[in-house]
């Protein structure tokens, strides 16, 4: 089976092509950055305009770089949700044109399930795994049971760890996005230098909060102008990598209970990609007998492929999706979990 996917959630323009045997016959991504840097943030407005402008001549790249025709498609998979709306709207609206002008199968997609499977795409992975999802929208763990199947143990109360990143970035006047930023900051930097709160550490269950994190360096800051972006940068990452291993440390034990032989730990989304936090947790994952999965950078930021896979697998389980399949701004992967909101990383 060979599926188009279709990501429009949040600032990247994405398209790509893949097949049931797990290759990537193309991969496209357009990010905005250059759009949303003189704001320190995505403008949803300024989103949803360049993605309109941008993606048929992306869904062009992708099948010539796949050297197919849109005959050749067994289907058409679209994130329809959760993000910010304007943006899911402009995709799922091409994708089920599409879908409708070739007559196959439309997969509306959940964005954060496309980020739930890409380690079946990369790794191969058998169920049932624990994911930690964190980007600049989402901060989620989760156990992901099979196909559908997703058992929510935390989300965060506040700000999505990847929003905390940017805005502290943005504080401290370095380059947007702010989390590689603070990375290359924080190479520079004292990560014991300045003391910072860990927000829900040490308590039970898994849920995270990083808006008292944030208030705390910009307390800090007012009151020492002058304190060095490097220390503020290593001791913010440091508190986040502290939170990050307890939360999942929690999540781990809850886990191994519903599933004992549990074994793999997958980390995903756009911060997925910050070497310290990967570090620290796979110093947990040697610690509690598991492997930490990561898929390769250019697969935990957003991206077509992760939902063509997702398409590939509602596909060949025999699921699709009507043409009036809407659009959702909210829509948790567990359907007993409450609906939090998508931060987007807005300015």
């Amino acid at each position: 089976m060979i599926v188009l996917g279709i990501e429009t959630s949040c600032d990247e323009t994405a398209a790509a092509v893949v097949d049931s045997e797990r290759c990537i016959r193309s991969n496209i991504v357009l990010s905005q950055l250059e759009e949303h840097r003189p704001y320190g943030g995505v403008v949803p407005e300024i989103a949803a305009r360049a993605h309109v402008e941008r993606i048929d001549g992306l869904i062009r790249q992708a099948m010539v770089a796949a050297d197919l025709g849109f005959a050749d498609l067994d289907g058409v998979a679209a994130t329809a949700g959760p993000g910010l709306i304007g943006g899911v709207m402009v995709g799922l609206v091409t994708g089920k044109a599409i879908a409708a002008a070739i007559q196959k199968p439309l997969l509306a997609v959940n964005h954060l399930e496309g980020h739930a499977l890409t380690a079946r795409l990369t790794d191969d992975l058998a169920f049932p795994y624990l994911l930690l999802l964190v980007s600049g929208g989402h901060c989620q763990l989760l156990v992901i049971e099979g196909l559908g199947r997703y058992r929510r143990l935390g989300t965060t109360v506040d700000d999505a760890v990847g929003e905390a990143f940017d805005k502290v970035g943005k504080m401290l006047g370095l380059d947007y996005p702010g989390g590689p930023a603070i990375q290359r900051a924080a190479e520079q930097g004292n990560a014991k230098a300045i003391k910072l709160p860990r927000p829900m550490l040490g308590r039970e269950g898994c849920d995270f909060s990083f808006s008292g994190l944030k208030t705390a360096v910009r307390r800090l800051l007012d009151k020492a102008p002058d304190l060095p972006a490097a220390d503020v940068a290593a001791s913010f990452q440091a508190a986040v990598g502290d939170v990050m291993v307890d939360r999942a440390a929690n999540a781990i034990q809850m886990a191994r209970r519903i599933h004992p032989g549990l074994a793999h730990l997958v980390i995903a989304g756009g911060v997925a990609a910050n070497s310290h936090l990967r570090q620290r947790l796979d110093g947990l994952c040697r610690e509690r007998g598991l492997d930490l999965v990561a898929p390769p950078p250019e697969l935990c930021t957003d991206n077509g492929a992760m939902i063509a896979w997702a398409g590939v697998e509602r596909l060949a389980a025999g699921l699709h999706d009507p043409l009036d399949a809407p659009a959702r701004a909210r829509w948790p992967l567990d359907p007993d979990a409450k609906s939090m909101p998508f931060a987007g990383r807005k300015a």
